[in-house]
């Protein structure tokens, strides 16, 4: 049987949403081993003189505890 747990990641980056979810999956793996699944919950952006500057996503990331 295995075990599983969840955290819940916010992260952002100044491209896309895609690349908001790559790096907090990348930062997690640093010290979270065993990564199984990332789900998107949320998206927003923070929008200057009416333009998209940065994006930014909540994310749940399921891992296999050892």
């Amino acid at each position: 049987m295995a075990v599983l747990k969840v955290i819940e990641i916010l992260s952002n980056s100044d491209k896309s949403w895609e690349d908001a979810t790559i790096k907090a999956v990348k930062h997690a793996a640093k010290s979270v081993k065993n990564i199984k699944s990332v789900y998107v919950q949320d998206q927003s952006a923070i929008v200057k003189n009416d333009e998209v500057t940065e994006f930014r996503v909540n994310l749940k990331i399921t891992f296999e505890v050892n």
